[in-house]
């Protein structure tokens, strides 16, 4: 099966944001995928606002991104846009590094008003790094998902519907990639 990497671009993690990935890496290999996570705010400070290329952590990062088959790209919504960190890792893609990837953006904001920045914020950087198949965005509301005490997540089943649906339609898009 398909190589896939989650991308958080969350600063912070602990969010609730995490409980969604976690439901999707977990889904994604029930179904035989390898998934690899890439949590941007483990990259070092310096070389993400330096825009160092040439930095060994961000050389591992970008080799992840190339192998992959498929990426889910996932970030909180400050200020009605994706996180800065994100941006600075996108930042140091190489410009056509999203090529030939099949994308999955997932967002989580504290009102439905937020949902359009999958649309305006995130889908434009995305196909000026190449991304020519990007699906229909996630769009979790925070209170959606709640953190239990022992540090597990409890997500509306609304929420877990519609990550299914999706998550079942990317699969199935990379399947049929891999196997061309």
């Amino acid at each position: 099966m398909g190589k896939i990497v989650i991308i958080s671009g969350n600063p912070s993690k602990s969010s609730r944001l995490k409980g969604v990935l976690e439901f999707a890496a977990s889904s994604m290999e029930k179904e035989g995928f390898s998934v690899s996570k890439l949590e941007v705010v483990d990259l070092p400070a310096e070389d993400l606002l330096h825009a160092k290329f040439d930095s060994p952590a961000v050389k591992a990062a970008n080799a992840l991104v190339e192998q992959a088959d498929a990426l889910i790209i996932a970030t909180p919504v400050y200020k009605a846009s994706y996180t800065g960190i994100l941006k600075v890792f996108l930042d140091l893609i190489p410009q056509k590094g999203l090529e030939n990837k099949k994308i999955l953006p997932i967002a989580m904001g504290g009102t439905t008003a937020h949902l359009l920045m999958l649309e305006y914020a995130l889908k434009p950087v995305l196909s000026v790094l190449g991304a020519t198949h990007i699906e229909q965005g996630i769009f979790v509301q925070d209170g959606q998902v709640k953190r239990n005490e022992n540090g597990t997540f409890e997500i509306a089943e609304e929420v877990t519907s519609r990550l299914t649906a999706s998550l079942t339609t990317f699969m199935g898009s990379i399947s049929k990639k891999v196997m061309v």
